[in-house]
């Protein structure tokens, strides 16, 4: 570690920002050309070698650590990844950034309102399934009665200042899929045992997805394990700078799984497997959890990575489709999954898949970065949604909840008769239950 040399607020001891990982970057710039808020904006700042630059500037006494631009750069930023997938030097920005974000949190003063908002959600609404299972309820209510339509109609939510946010709600389905340490066979021979990591809005708001992965699993052999007690990933409290309420999420969750002796933990939503597959980091310093985590870790892939890597069972049905792929940015940048979607989508007979500009740039999601940042990432959606209309596809494909609420709201805003499907969700219907 290197200490600050002056009266400047420096980062404290509880995690900073990584100083070896900092002085990794070369400041070569080659991230320049794949950073979301860089391409749009061309502030050197915006980018992650400016990012990074300030960091060290904190480090070395230069900046104060509650330095508004700090503040501001962190959180502008949308832990995309997309630089770390095309950086020569290995930088682990992810890291970077979201340990600078815990530290600001400890150190920049919120308003009453924000940091009563936060604890609801953060400690509480994702710590708590079943209280997210009760909050999606009050959500499927709020839909089923019309109070949503009402809302719409007479403005209320403009003048409130929702409407955006309100137009990100998914259709929230009347039946939940919630685990109760249920074991599904497979369809003829078994090959694995699996456990389905469930997720917290994969469950509620996109419970048919959870139960398309299952049916898809069974069909390659799978007897499927989904253990009662498993919980939010803990991937948004981390972005968020929450680390401590996100810990005690995952050890939750390697609790739940560790003693069901799997061969996989197969998860479908890009930005939870992110966080599962990087669990040990977050207990580098517990040598006890370090261990249970990197076991735990070492078992997970994403649905479409695990297919592949055991060979799936060819489908029955033709879907005669035309499709395009949109790379959540957690699934082709932090995990590398970029050419097994798109290989298992073309082994679909009657699938025609035609590919996207730009289709690994973030579509402007990111965790909840639509709400606290709406207007960089309404550009960005509004550039996605170009380059996936451009392909004349019927269908876009992802395999994250938030990509793809993200691409629901911008084709009903345009008025568009387009779907947005989870990539199991094609699967699914081409084995033709």
């Amino acid at each position: 570690m290197c200490p600050s040399s002056n009266t400047l607020q420096s980062w404290d001891e509880l995690d900073p920002p990584a100083y070896d990982i900092i002085n990794a970057c070369v400041q070569c710039g080659l991230c320049l050309s794949v950073c979301p808020t860089y391409l749009l904006t061309f502030k050197e700042t915006s980018s992650p070698r400016g990012r990074i630059h300030l960091l060290k500037a904190v480090w070395e006494g230069k900046l104060d650590a509650r330095d508004p631009i700090l503040d501001h750069q962190m959180y502008e930023c949308l832990d995309c990844r997309a630089c770390e997938a095309i950086c020569p030097s290995g930088v682990r920005y992810g890291v970077l950034v979201e340990s600078a974000r815990a530290q600001l949190e400890r150190k920049h003063p919120r308003s009453l309102w924000v940091r009563a908002l936060r604890w609801i959600v953060f400690n509480k609404l994702f710590a708590s399934m079943a209280l997210f299972r009760a909050f999606s309820r009050a959500l499927w209510l709020y839909q089923r009665i019309g109070l949503s339509r009402i809302a719409r109609s007479t403005r209320i939510l403009d003048i409130l200042h929702l409407a955006d946010k309100e137009a990100l709600l998914p259709q929230i389905p009347s039946k939940f899929f919630v685990p109760e340490d249920q074991a599904l066979p497979p369809k003829g021979n078994k090959r694995f045992r699996v456990g389905l990591f469930a997720g917290c809005i994969m469950s509620t708001a996109f419970a048919e997805i959870d139960r398309a992965t299952i049916r898809v699993l069974q069909h390659n052999g799978c007897e499927v394990v989904v253990p009662k007690r498993q919980g939010c990933c803990g991937a948004l409290n981390v972005h968020s700078g929450e680390r401590r309420s996100a810990t005690e999420m995952m050890k939750a969750n390697i609790q739940a799984f560790e003693r069901l002796d799997l061969d996989y933990i197969i998860v479908n939503s890009a930005g939870c497997g992110a966080t599962l597959k990087e669990y040990p980091h977050f207990f580098k310093d517990d040598p006890g959890w370090h261990e249970r985590a990197k076991h735990f870790s070492s078992l997970v892939r994403d649905v479409s990575e695990f297919l592949s890597e055991v060979g799936m069972s060819g489908p029955n049905r033709a879907v005669p489709v035309r499709v395009t792929y949109q790379d959540p940015c957690h699934l082709a940048h932090a995990q590398k999954v970029y050419r097994q979607p798109r290989e298992l989508l073309a082994s679909i007979p009657g699938v025609e898949l035609v590919e996207m500009q730009e289709s690994k740039l973030c579509c402007g999601s990111a965790g909840i970065y639509n709400i606290t940042n709406p207007e960089i990432s309404n550009q960005l959606l509004e550039r996605k949604l170009e380059h996936a209309l451009a392909t004349g596809a019927e269908v876009i494909v992802s395999a994250n909840p938030g990509c793809m609420l993200q691409l629901q709201k911008g084709l009903r805003h345009r008025g568009l008769d387009i779907q947005v499907k989870h990539l199991v969700q094609i699967l699914d219907q081409a084995y033709g239950d």
